[in-house]
Formats: C-alpha cells, structure tokens, sequence
C-alpha cells in the first residue's frame, strides 16, 4: 500500500483523476451482462466522467454528478460509480468553505437515505444505512481536514515569508545605521586631525625663519597627529571584526582622554582649558566616547572658525544618571543667517546633534549672550545603554 501510495504521488494530478473514472468504466463493461450494459456504460459514465474536472470546478462537478445519480436512482440501476459521489463530495470539503460542506453533505446523506430505502432488502435497512452514512461522514471529514491542512502550512509558508522579509529589513537598517556610525567616526576623525595639522603647519610655515626650533616642534607634532589619525581610524574599523588586535591594543577614547585633547588644541594654537567634575567610573565605554567626539568636534569647529587669541573652555560634569558637556570659547564668529544656526550646511553640529539624541539628550549650539560661542548638551545615561554612539 505504501509503494502504491508513493507510485500514486509521482502521477501528474491528470493522471491521478482519470485512474477511478477508467476503472469504474472498465468494471461496468466487464461485469454486466449484455442487454444492461448500454445503460450501465452511460450512467457509469455520467457518474465518472465530470471527476476528470473536480479540481477546476469542484462544486459543478459534484452537481453533475449528483444529477446523474439522480437520474440513477430513477432508473432503478444499482453502480459500484456511486463512489463518484463521496469523491465529489471530498472534493468540495476541501476546496469549499463550512456552508459548502454542509449542503453538499446533506445532498449525499439524502441520496443515501433513498438508495437504502429502495434497495436494502426487507428489515436490513439500518446496517447499510449506518454504513454508507459512515462513509459520507469519513468523506466530509477526510476533506475539512485536507483543508484545514492546506491553510495551516499556507499560513506557516506566509509567517515564514513575512519574517524573512522582516529579517531583511533590519539587516538592511542595521547595514544602514552601521555606515552611518562609521561615516560620522570618519568625519570626526579626518576634520579634526586635519584641522589640527593645517593649523600646525600655518605655524610651521610661519616660524621656520624667526624660530626654527618652534617650527621644528611644531612639524613632529604634525606628525604625531597623522600618526594618532592614523591609529583613530585603523581603531574605528577595526571594531567591526572580532580579530582585529589593533583595536584591543588602543582602546576606544573617552573622558580620561580629553586632557590629551586640550594639549592637541593648544598645540594647535588654540589654548583649551578643560574642567572634569565628578567620577566617570561609572559611565559606559560608549558614553565616554560620545563625550569625546562631541567635545573634539566642538573643539575643531571653534578653531577652524575663529581667528588667533581665542580660548576656549571645556566643563564636564558626571553624575550617577547624566553626563553634561558644555564647550565655550571666546571667539567672534562670522555673522551667519538665522538659518544657517538652525540647520548648518555641513556635518559637524548635525552628527553632534545625532550623538546626544542616542543618550536622549538635546544639542544646542549657538552665539553666547557675552559673546562667543556655545556647545551645550546633557546626556542620560539610563536611556543610552543600548544606543550606538
């Protein structure tokens, strides 16, 4: 049965549907005698014939069939084709919906009930009359539960396809949120490095002759800025693989790092005061390197825009829930248009703004009342734990 079921499955569903049909033709023509065989060829026939089509149009199947039992029952014509009908009937089960089931059942129950009725010999009306009522019922069910079965794994094939595409869309936004986070580490790096050098190199330029001891300090710092720019990016791509020792040799920078910062910017020619208040032990790796970008980035805008004799002014303060970060600097800025403040042309102030919203805090920078200029912001610590810096 089982190397038959296997066989069976192979067929193309044509095939499948015209076995039943050509076997009960073949039975009809091979077992009756001569002078009913007309009748019992073509009632056979209008019994099996419409399976050939039960996958197209199930529902007008089961009419012609049932029809054609009908017209059976009338002729008083007893077929083994009556099996077309519980066929049909397990065709609509499974392609129809509960009232479908329903209607046809009750047509075949009753075309029971008046086979049995008319047929059955003299007091032995209940057996096949339970009997082929079984076998309605095992027909209905066989079918609910091949529909059933259907929706189930059409439903399982949606979820599956619906938590692929899922899957794909946040890897697609983790790639996104991914290339951002490195192009806003690059732009922090390559301004500010780059900033620095040209400022040095200004310097160079302009004490080679009056002190060539100045200009000699100032071209190694030159070069130890590429060096660290260097370090800085080899470190920020390196995290993205697990077996990049560069970036376990240099630590990500953070708030202890900021006092090297401020001797940078007045190497630079810009004189950084930095005050630290409060413990950062507490505070997060990532936390610590958001501090240091904003506070760099800060940094670098003040002296790429204000001319020689600016000072600027660095405030950290740590607390057990908040970081706050305040960078000031006592330069004039050139005048500016009340949109240029609130949506800035380049990337510095936008990617500051975007790093303080990942620890929920708000980044104002603008003109001081006193003149000069301001970086304010207040990073929450509870809220940024899972954010990216």
């Amino acid at each position: 049965m089982k190397a038959a079921a296997r066989w069976g499955s192979r067929l193309p569903p044509a095939v499948r549907d015209a076995l039943l049909p050509a076997l009960l033709l073949l039975n009809a023509a091979t077992t009756r005698p001569p002078h009913e065989l007309p009748v019992a060829v073509a009632l056979t026939a209008a019994l099996a014939l419409p399976l050939l089509w039960r996958r197209r149009v199930p529902r007008t199947v089961f009419a012609a069939v049932a029809a054609a039992a009908l017209v059976q029952w009338l002729a008083g014509v007893q077929l083994p084709a009556d099996v077309a009908l519980l066929v049909a009937l397990y065709t609509v089960a499974a392609t129809s919906g509960r009232r479908g089931t329903l209607v046809a059942g009750a047509l075949v129950e009753a075309g029971a009930l008046l086979a049995c009725l008319r047929w059955a010999t003299e007091g032995a009306f209940l057996t096949p009359f339970v009997a082929v009522t079984a076998m309605v019922v095992a027909a209905a069910v066989l079918g609910v539960n091949v529909r059933t079965t259907r929706a189930y794994l059409a439903a399982l094939e949606e979820r599956a396809a619906r938590l692929e595409h899922e899957q794909e869309q946040q890897a697609r936004l983790a790639v996104a949120e991914e290339r951002t986070r490195i192009t806003r580490e690059m732009h922090d790096i390559v301004t500010h490095n780059l900033s620095v050098m040209v400022a040095l190199t200004d310097a160079a330029v302009y004490a080679q002759h009056r002190s060539p001891d100045r200009a000699t300090t100032a071209m190694l710092q030159i070069s130890e800025t590429g060096r660290q720019a260097l370090t800085d990016m080899r470190r920020s791509l390196g995290v993205l693989r697990a077996d990049e020792p560069d970036a376990q040799r240099h630590p990500l920078p953070g708030i202890a790092q900021l006092e090297a910062l401020a001797d940078q910017m007045c190497a630079a020619g810009l004189p950084t005061r930095l005050d630290v208040h409060g413990s950062r032990a507490h505070i997060p790796a990532t936390a610590q390197l958001t501090v240091y970008r904003l506070v760099q980035e800060a940094l670098t805008n003040t002296l790429k825009h204000t001319p020689a004799g600016t000072r600027a002014t660095v405030r950290i303060h740590c607390s057990t829930a908040a970081v706050t970060v305040d960078v000031t600097d006592s330069g004039p800025r050139p005048p500016q248009p009340a949109t240029a403040i609130a949506a800035p042309s380049g990337h510095g102030i936008p990617g500051m703004r975007e790093r303080s919203a990942a620890y929920g805090g708000t980044l104002r920078a603008g003109p001081l009342p006193g003149g000069g200029w301001g970086v304010h912001t207040r990073l929450l610590l509870d809220s940024g734990e899972a954010a990216p810096a």
